[in-house]
């Protein structure tokens, strides 16, 4: 029987990341993959084309340049290469106006002036105040739950009443977020349109803070793309941990987790060998995943198998890539130098999306989320052409078809070529991936469901990916939750994986540590 320190269940980044951190500490390492390459939604092939290189899943990596977790690990001296399009996200109304952001803040002031002139000196003064919490925000964001230190030097800084006016902010829906900031539809239309990364709509609770987010991260370091595709971010993080005492087993699918005593005592793999973790094993998978078919109900509270009937999953996606033949003709020049496009509504446009969604309905006027991956990184294709992709979110629980997933990838074309006449005389060849195409290319997109669980503030902090304690420990001792469904959820950030190894060596090295983990457990699942 083979022996490691921890196990590491699925090589996604989370998991990889977490094996590095755990490597890192002196601890022998083994990552078992149950397909045949590592990255999980963080992959690149030439899917639709030859040289036309595509991202199979995400793309664009904001919270990636910003992550501590990712940032501690220095994957620029194992190959990675941050690439740049000219512009960062355009936003296209269906009316024909548009705005643009750009790294450049003066220049992001004066697109978002166009709509209503004071937004300009708004747009600095919001701006700047990032940049006075940010680093505290995103240590608070992404560190495990409760985040003391970052919550104190948060406090600090801005002292408690604005650290209320704070806390209420992050609270609001995007649409009351940033209209209370903001008196043009431009700078409004960015914030929400960000939110809209997850699966919340402008009048959710709790969509303004993903949207300031991800627009503030645009504003600093932009969308940055890896040189020659997602993939290059997972091979980097294959590289650094071929560095250590670590071994990735890919093709080798993890079929139960063996548990004694209420310990995780290792995993047995789809051929019945049984592999012994000395100190911990690590899940990158989602959480209805380990505890019901990895760890299974009998080891398990009663009242945590009862919550795991109300976890919430978010919306199902549908991507549609291309090969062009050109870059995207879009009617307004700007938006031609934009990595990442929004296009096919404004704010009550996203409302009446996102109320579709909730109903179950397949919205006629679809939100895209679009990348012209060659503006951003001219290695993606041939000289001359664009590499693109769009996505765009539809109910969960439906069967797609071969003949209704081309119908749906025909309006999502129709939306582009509505913004870009002759677009569609540039494809070259597409490929459509449905939310069953998505889940067979990583299982953890369960249903087409991209951020493990929803954003919502429900399942949030200590609601996730259950009520408990809102950190990777589980009522298993030395099995860690890894993977997105933990907090803080989805995003290539790498966090969840950060904090299972974090929580892993502190079991490890912090008298008590377990003791204390598994009283709250008890009271909370009692």
């Amino acid at each position: 029987m083979e022996v490691f320190d921890a196990i590491v269940v699925g090589a996604g980044h989370n998991g990889l990341v977490a094996a590095n951190v755990l490597a890192d500490a002196g601890w022998r390492v083994l990552v078992c993959e149950a397909t045949d390459a590592p990255g999980g939604a963080v992959q690149s092939a030439e899917l639709v084309a030859p040289g036309y290189v595509a991202d199979l899943c995400s793309a664009f990596y904001p919270l990636a340049a910003a992550s501590p977790a990712l940032l501690s690990l220095r994957l620029e001296e194992h190959g990675l290469r941050w690439r740049h399009a000219p512009a960062v996200l355009a936003h296209a109304f269906p009316d024909g106006r548009h705005v643009v952001l750009h790294r450049d803040v003066e220049e992001t002031a004066k697109a978002v002036a166009e709509f209503a002139a004071a937004d300009a000196d708004a747009w600095h003064a919001e701006f700047a105040q990032w940049l006075r919490i940010r680093d505290d925000v995103l240590a608070a964001i992404l560190s495990p739950f409760p985040p003391v230190r970052a919550g104190a030097r948060l406090a600090r800084t801005l002292g408690p009443g604005e650290l209320l006016r704070f806390t209420r902010r992050a609270l609001l829906p995007v649409r009351v977020m940033a209209g209370e900031r903001f008196a043009g539809d431009g700078a409004r239309t960015l914030f929400a349109g960000n939110a809209m990364h997850t699966d919340l709509g402008p009048d959710n609770t709790g969509s303004g803070i993903f949207g300031w987010l991800l627009t503030m991260l645009a504003q600093e370091v932009g969308f940055p793309v890896p040189e020659g595709g997602a993939g290059q971010l997972t091979a980097a993080l294959v590289r650094r941990l071929s560095t250590k005492d670590a071994r990735v087993d890919l093709g080798r699918p993890v079929t139960s987790v063996v548990v004694g005593n209420g310990q995780a005592l290792g995993v047995r793999d789809a051929a019945g060998e049984v592999v012994r973790a000395r100190r911990a094993v690590l899940a990158d998978v989602p959480a209805p995943v380990l505890y019901r078919e990895l760890v299974g109900e009998s080891h398990l509270p009663a009242r945590l198998v009862a919550d795991l009937d109300t976890f919430h999953w978010d919306d199902a996606t549908i991507k549609v890539d291309w090969a062009l033949s050109g870059p995207i003709p879009w009617s307004a020049h700007a938006v031609r130098g934009a990595g990442t496009v929004h296009l096919g509504a404004d704010v009550d446009g996203l409302a009446g999306i996102a109320n579709d969604l909730a109903c179950g309905r397949v919205p006629r006027n679809p939100f895209l989320l679009l990348g012209q991956m060659t503006t951003a990184d001219p290695a993606r294709s041939p000289a001359g052409t664009e590499s693109v992709w769009a996505y765009t979110h539809v109910p969960r629980g439906q069967t797609w078809s071969p003949s209704l997933l081309k119908r749906r990838a025909d309006r999502i074309e129709q939306v582009v070529e509505d913004q870009a006449p002759g677009f569609r005389s540039l494809i070259a060849g597409r490929v459509i991936s449905g939310p069953a195409e998505l889940a067979a290319h990583d299982p953890s997109l369960v249903e087409g469901a991209i951020n493990a669980g929803t954003a919502a503030i429900h399942q949030q902090l200590v609601f996730r990916p259950v009520p408990g304690l809102g950190r990777a420990d589980t009522v298993v001792d030395r099995l860690y939750l890894a993977g997105a469904a933990a907090h803080p959820g989805g995003g290539v950030h790498g966090a969840p994986g950060a904090n299972a190894a974090q929580a892993a060596l502190a079991r490890e090295r912090i008298p008590g540590y377990r003791n204390a983990i598994a009283k709250a457990h008890k009271l909370l699942y009692r």
